[in-house]
Order: structure tokens, then sequence, then C-alpha cells
């Protein structure tokens, strides 16, 4: 029986990646289409791209699927013609990414999932052949140069504090599912106006215009491919470019560089910087940015009681970390949960 799944310590996988002599391309795909059995279409997935050393995480569900990847440079004609011989991903657009150091992953992970990206939504009557129409990088900027189009974002606040698109709307959430009623509860007064929602690589936005449309909004967009190929046909086609900023990516890098602008600020000391950070004490993990001065004066982490237990002797660290639940650590709204974590930190600190 095949083997699925990885014995290797992460520490060992992350150590050979970053031995590897060839490059990789770091890709991402989505498709809405329906999979009668998810766990039998995840192994026979996993096997396939395992052969040709394919890193990367997919969650697969009954409907569709979601893919961040990256593979060797030689192997990806391999990986292109696998996937096209999958009947419904024949032809599907591969993001290929902007700014890449081929270092965003070094393990393959297909999880089997309810939804391929998490959304809240109980009304069966819901659809997703009912969803938005498709804009381009060109029509995508034609239609925002009319004042009366609205921009939305569907990404995280802490997606939009690092980059977004000129006039675009924030809708301040933790997650998509908290997002998805608050846009529509936002944009009630714009039923009839056009209505062009993004997002990283086209996923969320997607879904994001097919609840739009069931919630009785009229002429909803979404951006084909998010950012990711907003940003390279925009480079193909010599397009006005009309993101500002970096756009973060949920893989080892945290974010692709779009323009030289920085547009958010460190959250130790204010000073401009958009480069995110996981916490370096495996207790907190709190996701946040950081410049490099406050990185060097803090060790790493976000704050002194973090900085006091990475000192500590490992299994310490082990009594520390025991029994803390991280949960969604983010900075801003997931901050305040931090602090009784911390409590709980000194009381373990010798």
């Amino acid at each position: 029986m095949a083997v699925l799944h990885n014995r290797i310590s992460q520490a060992e996988l992350k150590q050979r990646l970053f031995e590897e002599k060839e490059h990789r391309t770091t890709i991402s795909f989505y498709h809405y289409f329906p999979i009668e059995d998810p766990r039998v279409f995840r192994d026979e997935l996993y096997k396939n791209l395992d052969t040709i050393k394919v890193f990367g995480r997919i969650y697969v569900a009954h409907e569709g699927i979601n893919a961040q990847l990256s593979v060797p440079d030689s192997h990806f004609d391999a990986l292109k013609s696998y996937l096209y011989s999958i009947k419904p991903l024949e032809g599907i657009r591969l993001n290929v990414a902007v700014d890449d150091d081929g270092k965003s992953f070094w393990v393959l992970k297909i999880k089997v999932r309810d939804k391929i990206v998490a959304d809240g939504i109980t009304d069966p009557s819901f659809d997703m052949r009912n969803r938005g129409k498709y804009v381009n990088a060109e029509e995508f900027n034609r239609l925002t140069s009319d004042p009366d189009t609205i921009v939305v974002d569907m990404r995280n606040h802490y997606e939009y504090e690092v980059g977004h698109f000129e006039n675009a709307i924030e809708v301040p959430s933790d997650t998509f599912r908290e997002q998805l009623p608050m846009a529509a509860d936002m944009l009630k007064e714009a039923r009839d106006k056009n209505i062009i929602m993004y997002c990283t690589g086209g996923i969320r936005c997607e879904k994001a215009s097919a609840y739009m449309l069931h919630q009785g909004f009229k002429n909803v967009f979404h951006l084909e491919g998010g950012i990711i190929n907003y940003a390279n046909q925009v480079k193909e086609k010599g397009l006005e470019l009309k993101f500002k900023g970096k756009n973060f990516v949920f893989d080892n890098r945290l974010g692709e560089r779009i323009t030289e602008e920085i547009i958010a600020r460190c959250h130790q000391c204010g000073k401009p910087a958009d480069t995110h950070v996981n916490c370096a004490n495996e207790a907190c993990h709190l996701l946040f940015i950081q410049c490099e001065e406050c990185k060097n004066s803090f060790d790493g982490c976000c704050t002194k009681e973090c900085q006091e237990v990475i000192h500590l002797p490992l299994e310490e660290q082990k009594i520390v970390r025991k029994g803390i639940d991280k949960g969604r650590n983010i900075f801003n709204k997931s901050r305040a949960r931090l602090r009784p974590r911390l409590a709980d930190l000194n009381k373990k600190l010798p």
C-alpha cells in the first residue's frame, strides 16, 4: 500500500529544501467542480504529485480543489500535463508567483475538507454556478477608472494592511466567513452599482461574487486569478499597475512584492515596514509585522515576555508551550486574546 504522508521531521524536510540545487517555481490554482469522493481523489493526486517532487498545500472537497504548490523547474511541464489530464482541470489557469525564491513549501500536504474555502454559508439554495463576471487586468483598470465603481478587498485585515488596490474598501475581519455578511451589509446601499471583488488568487472573490448575487446585488464582478494573475498580466501587457505594496501569501514567503512602496508599519515601533513574521516563541507564534531593528532588539519575538521564553532551556520551553492553544493568533483583533496567554507564560517562567 502506498505511503501517502511523510515520516520525516519538518525540520529535516525544510533543511533538504534549502540544500536543493534546482530552482522551484511556486504556482497556485483552484477550481470549483463536483468531486464525488474527495478521499479517493486526494490519494490519487498525492501519489502523482509526490512522484514529480511537488511540495505544497492542497485542499480537496466535494466542491472542488484549492492548491498552492512548488515544483522543480524541470518537472513543471510534467505537472502541467498531469493536471490537464484530469478532465475538470483541463486548461486550468496556473498562477505563477510574482516574487518567488522557490522556497515556499518543503513538504506535500493534501487535506480533505468540508469546503475548499470556509465560508459559513448554510443556505442550501446558494449556487456557485451563479457567480459574478470575470474581469482581466485591462478590464479591471478600465472599470475602476469609473468613480462609481466600488472595489472590495475580500482578504483578511492583515493581508490588506501590507498591500491593496487604489481606493479599495477593506472589510475588516480575521476570517472569510465573517467577511461575507459584513460585505453585503456594508454595500447594501450600492446594490445597483458596479462592484468588483478581488483576493489573492481568485478563490475567495469568486465565491464572494456568487454570495453577493445571492444577496440580491446586480452588477458584480471578480478579478480573474486575483492579484497574482493581475500583476503578471500588467507586466506582460505593459498596463498601468493599480496595486500598491506587497501581496500577502500563505506560504513560507508570507508575501510577494508587487511595488516598492511600503504602506504598512512595524507593529512594535511604528516605522514603515511590511514584513510579516511569526513570533519566534513557539508558545505564541503571533503573526505580525516587524522591522529589522525590532527583529534584532526582540530576537524575532513580539514581546519581551516571549523573548525571555526563547532563551530558556529547551525542556523548559516545552513546559511553557504545553496546553497553550494558539488558535488564530494574529496581530490586531487577535492581540487582545494574546494577553491571557502571556499571563500563563509568566506563571510558567522560572
